[in-house]
């Protein structure tokens, strides 16, 4: 940009001074007037400029301009421009702050007794030698800056400035020298802000010195400044030093908090809107303030063309338009800078998201696999305990030791269901459980889920109901075994809570449109109620209202949780009216598919039948010495002889050279698996059944055992009636056919 001789320049400004001296009202007040307002425009923008509210601290500078430039007032000016270059080098801006400095130096050039803001320009050229790292240079215009103005606040910046240069050279004693004179400062206008920035100072020079007790100290001592002052920069350095301290530190608990920390305060710091505002506010100041110049250019060309100075016009003219020109690019260049300034803003918000989605997707594989794992681990060991105690329940224990084995067998049963609602909930989390569609009869379901249940019923003189609408057609299609795990949860939860009481289990018919049909469920009980409070967080995991009444009443809290993500599955919501000592009511709607058209022709309700099972012979293929000695004497103890095999090839072989009524195939072994071992078995034997024993994994799939060539899948630990139960189904059943056979 083109400026008039400095001569020139007064010229203009004596002849505008006539003018104003009757025209500004401004001016009558007298300068000390103006000084005192323009004085507290500078007080206010430092409050805001340090509390991060950068749009207040512009408008602010510009009613400074405003009253500077109306009052002829020069010094004013000038530290206006000098604080909006200082401003614009804080939003990072160096474009729009280039500017206002250079306009600073000019009117400095034309006006040479003001010291005290030539050492403030000294300083911003400093701060911008600094931000590009140059930082000897910077060193240097803060020497010169020094020696210009002895204004308190201005030379505690000065010293803070220094002491990142110090830390950016490396000459960290005298960095440290800088900072702990800021620590004590007495500064009338920023001694809260200058502290803060003087302890940030001392953090990132005690991690570079790998003193991070230290740096956690002053990181802690910044953060309480910042957040009593509302200083939004310095908390987001200050949680970024202590996430690194305590990283290095190796807390890394500690260290992520601090991160997680880190995310929440750029969301309210750094947003789009934000950001386009600043922008927008700080560019329009500056098209103004060069919009002013032009029309200084005009007046002046007005003036000049009185006096027939054409040459002069023409360079006026010619500045003129090269300051068009210019205002042309910057716009352009703006505008260019926003969009820059938004797509890396929105890259940036991309790559956390991206970050804390990745982070998510790790931590919820990781506590799939450590559950999937404890689980299995846990169950086979739990085989030995349940096994155990119930072989040694059929051997006439006396009395005493009776009662200690039920406690065992009930302490195993107990840990088993805990085990079994971890991992179902871990399934739910990792979407691998969707529910079939099979015909069920759902009175059936109901009647059996009640009847498992009426033992904890009279245990606690509580009387179970079922209120059933025959309306409800008897073909549905769905999920019985999800059903029924619904239904057990809801109506254990409310035997649990209630005593001497009822439960009533109500199905009712609501719509049936072609076989969509429309049923609502509820499980209502007269037990102890839940508080409003606790209803906003019963469904959460391990929550069952309170310690207390975890203590009086046991189980895991894990039963509702199942209950709401079960019924997710289904596309259905558990909704809950209850009261505190009046019971408790859970209920929900489900849509189902109805099938009318099928024919009664094998009775829903299939008595057991008892096997004898005696005389078979069967191979146990079995990894555990535990696991064999008890599964062997289950067998045993019903008149069935086995052969051990400890891997899948001793199973292959074992399979090869002999005759088996059926096999009992662990899947869980060292070398090949058991459904390898099948798979082998299964290309020389397809007659012989076979039974997967597992602990079952979340990674295991029932398909993938029946596709292998498994005739049944029975879980460990599992109840020794449903083990011979299988034992019947399979081994016996086949003998029966091939003898006829």
């Amino acid at each position: 940009m083109i400026f008039l001789k400095p001569h020139h320049n007064r010229i203009y400004l004596l002849a505008l001074l006539g003018l104003f001296w009757f025209a500004n009202p401004l001016w009558s007040q007298g300068s000390e007037t103006i000084d005192e307002k323009l004085a507290q425009y500078f007080k206010e923008y430092t409050t805001y400029k340090n509390e991060g509210k950068i749009d207040k601290a512009l408008d602010i500078l510009d009613e400074a301009r405003k009253l500077s430039e109306n009052s002829l007032n020069e010094k004013g000016t000038i530290d206006t421009y000098n604080r909006f270059a200082l401003l614009n080098l804080q939003r990072g801006d160096t474009t729009n702050a280039e500017f206002f400095l250079a306009r600073a130096s000019k009117l400095l050039e034309d006006y040479k007794s003001y010291p005290s803001g030539e050492g403030f320009y000294k300083y911003v050229n400093a701060r911008l030698l600094y931000n590009s790292d140059l930082n000897f240079q910077a060193i240097k215009s803060l020497e010169e800056a020094k020696t210009l103005s002895n204004d308190r606040n201005l030379l505690n910046n000065m010293l803070l400035l220094e002491g990142l240069i110090f830390i950016n050279i490396e000459d960290y004693e005298k960095a440290a020298v800088s900072f702990n004179s800021l620590i004590v400062n007495t500064d009338d206008i920023e001694k809260a802000y200058l502290t803060a920035r003087a302890h940030l100072g001392l953090a990132d020079l005690n991690i570079r010195t790998e003193d991070y007790e230290e740096s956690i100290k002053n990181g802690l001592s910044a953060i309480a400044l910042a957040k009593a002052n509302n200083f939004s920069i310095e908390l987001l350095q200050a949680t970024e030093y202590l996430a690194k301290a305590n990283e290095l530190r190796q807390n890394y608990k500690l260290a992520l908090k601090y991160k997680e920390s880190i995310v929440e305060i750029k969301d309210s710091i750094f947003t789009l809107d934000k950001v386009k505002a600043e922008t927008n506010k700080a560019d329009k100041l500056a098209m103004e303030e060069a919009k002013t110049e032009i029309n200084r250019q005009d007046e002046r060309i007005a003036a000049l063309s009185e006096s027939a100075n054409r040459s002069e016009i023409t360079a006026i003219l010619t500045s003129a338009f090269l300051t068009i020109i210019s205002l042309l690019a910057v716009s352009l260049y703006r505008n260019n800078q926003i969009k820059l300034k938004t797509n890396d803003l929105l890259q940036t918000k991309n790559k956390e998201l991206q970050a804390a989605r990745d982070a998510a997707v790790q931590a919820m594989e990781a506590k799939t696999n450590f559950l999937s794992t404890v689980s299995h681990e846990l169950r086979t060991p739990l085989y030995a305990v349940t096994g155990l105690t119930h072989l040694l329940l059929e051997e006439n224990p006396s009395a005493n030791q009776k009662e200690h084995l039920k406690s065992l067998k009930f302490s195993g049963d107990y840990l088993l269901n805990f085990i079994n609602d971890i991992l179902q909930i871990n399934k739910i989390d990792a979407d691998k459980l969707e529910p079939s569609s099979i015909d069920f009869y759902l009175k059936k379901i109901l009647s059996e889920v009640i009847d498992s249940l009426q033992q904890s019923a009279k245990q606690n003189k509580t009387k179970i109901t079922l209120n059933y609408d025959d309306e409800i057609p008897q073909h549905l299609m769905s999920d019985p075994l999800k059903l029924s795990q619904i239904f057990i949860n809801l109506i254990g939860n409310s035997i649990k809570f209630t005593k001497n009481g009822e439960v009533t289990m109500i199905a009712k018919l609501v719509k049936k449109e072609e076989e969509n049909v429309t049923l609502y469920f509820e499980v209502k009980d007269t037990g102890i109620g839940i508080s409003h409070e606790q209803q906003q967080h019963i469904f959460d995991s391990f929550e069952q209202g309170s310690i207390q009444i975890n203590r009086e009443y046991g189980g895991t809290g894990l039963g509702l949780t199942i209950v709401k993500s079960l019924l997710g599955l289904f596309d259905s919501e558990i909704q809950l009216r209850s009261q505190e000592g009046k019971g408790s009511s859970f209920f929900f709607e489900l849509v189902l598919k109805s099938k009318d058209d099928i024919v009664d022709d094998i009775p829903f309700e299939m008595e057991q039948k008892e096997y004898d099972l005696n005389g078979l012979h069967v191979l146990v293929v079995e990894d555990n010495k535990i696991n064999q000695v008890i599964t062997k004497k289950m067998l045993n103890k019903r008149g069935v002889s086995c052969d051990i095999a400890e891997n899948g090839l001793e199973a292959i072989d074992h399979a090869n050279r002999n005759q088996y009524d059926g096999i009992l195939m662990d899947i869980h072994m060292p070398g090949i698996s058991g459904v390898e071992a099948t798979i082998e078995i299964r290309k020389f034997d397809r007659e012989t059944p076979i039974i997967a024993l597992t602990a079952i994994s979340l990674d295991d799939s029932l398909e993938t055992f029946y596709a292998a060539g498994c005739n049944d899948v029975v879980t460990k630990p599992f109840k020794p009636e449903v083990f011979y139960q299988k034992l019947g189904e399979n081994f016996f059943e086949h003998k029966q056919k091939k003898s006829a056979s």
